[in-house]
C-alpha cells in the first residue's frame, strides 16, 4: 500500500502542542532529513511519531531524551529544541530515520518496511559518506538488517563504508535506560567520532 510521504512545514518557535486532530492528520507523513555531506555523526531514528510529523521537527514528543542526551554527551554546548535541530550540522551531526513514515507506535510497521528502509539508509550513507552511523533502536536494527543477535554499541561491520553503532531507542516510553545511560552511551559514539579516523571499508 502507498503511504503518503508529504512533509510537514516546521512549526515555529513556542509554537502550541499539536491538537489529537493535528495528531491524526499527521499519520503517515514525513519529516525532512538534517543532513549534509561528510558529517561525523549521522543519528538514525526508527520512524517520527506522530507528534514529531505533526511538529515538523525531530524527536519533539515531550520525554524524549534524544536531545538531552547530546548535550550531556558533549555533541552540543548547549541543550537544543527540536525547533533548533538544524543547529546540529555545525556540530557535524545530522538526522534521519529508517523509515520516514509517521505513527502512533514503531510496532505498526512491517519488518518488510524496515528493510525497504534499510536499504534506503544504505543508500543515504554512500551518497552522504557521514564517519559514524547511529541506529537509536536495537530491535529495529535486528529486524531491518536481519541481525537477530546484535547488541548495544558499535558494530563489526560497517554500514557503506560508516563506523555502525546502534545504541537505545530514546524515547520516553523506553524505560529500560535512564537519562545517565543515554548520556554515557552518547559519549562514546562522540568519542568513537573523534578518535583517529580508521580505514573504510
Amino acid at each position: 500500500m502507498a503511504h503518503t510521504r508529504r512533509r510537514l512545514r516546521r512549526a515555529p518557535a513556542g509554537s502550541a502542542r499539536p491538537s489529537a486532530r493535528d495528531l491524526e492528520a499527521a499519520r503517515n507523513k514525513g519529516v525532512a532529513d538534517v543532513i549534509a555531506l561528510g558529517l561525523r555523526v549521522l543519528f538514525v531514528g526508527i520512524n517520527p511519531s506522530l507528534y514529531t510529523a505533526a511538529v515538523g521537527h525531530h524527536f519533539a514528543r515531550p520525554g524524549n531524551r534524544f536531545w538531552p542526551a547530546l548535550h550531556a554527551a558533549g555533541f552540543t554546548p548547549r541543550l537544543l529544541a527540536p525547533h533548533e535541530e538544524r543547529e546540529l550540522l555545525a556540530y557535524g551531526c545530522g538526522i534521519t530515520n529508517v523509515v520516514n513514515r509517521a505513527t502512533a507506535s514503531a510496532s505498526e510497521l512491517s519488518v518488510e518496511e524496515l528493510e525497504r528502509g534499510a536499504r534506503r539508509l544504505v543508500a543515504k550513507v554512500r551518497r552522504y559518506r557521514p564517519r559514524l552511523v547511529a541506529l537509536l533502536g536495537l530491535t529495529t536494527y535486528r529486524l531491518a538488517f536481519g541481525r537477530p543477535d546484535a547488541t548495544l554499541g558499535r558494530q563489526p561491520e560497517p554500514l557503506a563504508g560508516a563506523e555502525l553503532w546502534v545504541l537505545p531507542n530514546p524515547s520516553g516510553l523506553n524505560a529500560s535506560f535512564k537519562p545517565a545511560d543515554f548520556a554515557r552511551l552518547f559519549r562514546e559514539v562522540r568519542e568513537a567520532a573523534q578518535a583517529p579516523e580508521r580505514r573504510r571499508a
